[in-house]
């Protein structure tokens, strides 16, 4: 069965401790709801730099990873239906969702 990776982007930096606390156990809700489909939980990722031909910059481009989860499921278009359900969206965020490719490494 394919893998697909979710990557995380932008959403709410200025919650309270409390909304965050309500929407981490919205997350695990989500996450969980996913059952064995999920490979990978992920990790949530703070401000980062990136490497270029410019060379290093302090920023995570135009569109920062804010985290990544790793799914397996039937189809592209289900991996997507499983994004859509995320509370990372009602919060202003996006998922970017790619599939995983198979290459010997």
């Amino acid at each position: 069965m394919p893998k697909f990776v979710f990557a995380y982007h932008g959403g709410a930096s200025d919650l309270s401790p409390e909304e965050g606390q309500a929407l981490m156990a919205e997350w695990m809700t989500w996450i969980e709801s996913m059952g064995e489909a999920v490979v990978d939980r992920g990790l949530a990722v703070g401000p980062s730099k990136t490497a270029g031909p410019e060379g290093i910059v302090d920023n995570g481009g135009a569109n920062p990873l804010s985290g990544y989860s790793v799914i397996e499921t039937t189809s592209l278009d289900m991996a997507l239906q499983l994004a859509a359900a995320s509370p990372h969206i009602k919060i202003g965020g996006t998922i970017e969702v790619a599939p995983a490719l198979d290459i010997p490494m």
